[in-house]
């Protein structure tokens, strides 16, 4: 108080052109500061670049057409399936191991055992049919997409919006959500677009190196541009979360909002402030009480369970194709390798469960079809050669690294996601962040364990964002 009735007294003290001066001088400071704070803010589009993936040199032109796809089997496939389980060797658990050391082969051979008795290959296939499926040729590729419009219906306003699944999910993920979405809410409905990342599933693998989420992303913003939608939604988990990130970054003018259930922060300052003082004063650094409970002890909730479960990541990232051989040519192993991250990352806690917890959330049909996915299309590999295209350099110096996000955002945390982002860490990089919820359950595959809660949240954002 002092001190200010000082400054006080020497302003008054000055003649009336020094209180100008200093008036002016405290003004154009002002303003250089929020210059200055409004330029580090300010967010450029990410260049769109282009590629060819194709086999061979690229040609002159390019069939853009868009094709019907039909996902089909047969008596031969099928019986080259069941002579492979059949040959399988299997090695006992050690005593009380539940799912510590990974996929318990006790309980493997349960699922096994369904998968060549029980599980009806061609009664999916037709499951799979029933949304329509098509592909055209970008960049070389064939690309697969399932295209799902709402019923007609006066005075309903339908918007588009496309759905983009990670690793080791597929578009099936997406399967028991898309009837909740293209229903109609008030007067909206979704025409839903998913799409098949390409080397997963039945979009074409890339046949040259270099295809990352930048790539990808290009690709369903030339689809999207294809099937005629100058805007729409998108929502991304996983990879599809940065896939998504990368589109709106790429075109901001043309996404009206962006969605997602995995969000990470750069790292920086805020977030080691965060850490050191959150458990103690989290009002100071925007922490809620439930950010402190997912976050912390941090070390043991985050830091150790990251580097117990992205194992995988390294050998992705790394050799690939050795890895993949073995999983490539085993039915059993591609099983063991893709559902023991359905049982994992939807909670930890499946670990001490000797069968892992896979149906308390899942039925076995449904974690068989994506493995099956997996099996018939031969994508494992390809789907592997994402991580390495991703993270063979290092991933902070690539321009959407550097880059925020400016389209208005949707933030849904699921408290079983692997790795907790509070919304003032998700601020750092999404400067526009209109939705942020802390869910009350459910892990990283939302879309396929809690398909009615991710619906309602993917339906409250996209009311806010069409209102204001």
């Amino acid at each position: 108080m002092q001190r200010l009735q000082a400054l006080k007294e020497t302003f008054f003290g000055l003649d009336v052109v020094q209180q100008q001066i200093l008036i002016g001088s405290a003004v154009a400071a002002g303003g250089i500061l929020a210059y200055m704070v409004h330029r580090s803010r300010r967010v450029k589009p990410v260049p769109l670049g282009e590629g060819w993936w194709g086999a061979g040199a690229k040609p002159l032109s390019e069939d853009e057409k868009i094709y019907p796809f039909t996902v089909q089997t047969s008596d031969k496939e099928i019986e080259d399936l069941h002579e492979r389980i059949d040959r399988t060797r299997y090695t006992d658990p050690l005593e009380d191991s539940r799912f510590h050391y990974g996929f318990n082969s006790t309980y493997l051979k349960k699922v096994v055992s369904y998968w060549r008795h029980e599980f009806d290959w061609k009664k999916q296939v037709a499951v799979l049919n029933q949304y329509p499926h098509f592909k055209t040729r970008i960049e070389g590729l064939d690309v697969h997409f399932i295209h799902v419009r709402p019923p007609h219906r006066e005075n309903q306003k339908v918007l588009p919006l496309m759905l983009v699944h990670g690793w080791p999910g597929s578009f099936y993920e997406f399967y028991k959500i898309m009837p909740l979405l293209t229903q109609n809410h008030d007067g909206i409905a979704f025409e839903v677009i998913c799409p098949s990342i390409p080397g997963y599933g039945f979009s074409e693998a890339p046949h040259k190196q270099g295809f990352d989420s930048l790539a990808a992303a290009r690709i369903f913003l030339i689809l999207m541009e294809r099937l005629g939608f100058s805007q729409f939604y998108l929502e991304g988990g996983d990879w599809g979360s940065l896939i998504t990130t990368n589109m709106s970054q790429m075109k901001p003018c043309c996404v009206k909002g962006l969605h997602l259930t995995m969000c990470m922060s750069t790292r920086g300052f805020k977030v080691m402030l965060s850490l050191i003082i959150g458990p103690y004063l989290p009002f100071l650094v925007g922490f809620s009480r439930e950010d402190v409970r997912r976050l912390f002890p941090f070390f043991q909730k985050n830091v150790w369970n990251m580097l117990r479960e992205t194992g995988y990541l390294h050998i992705q990232a790394t050799k690939p194709d050795t890895a993949g051989c073995g999983v490539n040519d085993s039915p059993v192993g591609l099983a063991a390798y893709i559902l023991e991250k359905f049982s994992g990352w939807t909670t930890m806690k499946n670990l001490d469960l000797e069968d892992g917890g896979l149906e308390r959330k899942f039925s076995l049909d449904d974690l068989l079809t994506n493995v099956m996915i997996y099996w018939t299309t031969g994508s494992i590999i390809p789907s592997m050669r994402f991580y390495k295209e991703n993270l063979q350099r290092n991933i902070d110096n690539r321009v959407d690294m550097k880059e925020g996000i400016s389209v208005p955002t949707g933030v849904a945390a699921f408290p079983d996601e692997l790795m907790h982002c509070p919304k003032a860490w998700a601020e750092i990089r999404y400067r526009n962040i209109c939705r942020y919820t802390l869910m009350p359950q459910g892990g990283h595959f939302p879309a396929f364990e809690e398909p009615q809660l991710l619906a309602n949240e993917i339906i409250h954002f996209v009311k806010k964002v069409e209102k204001f």
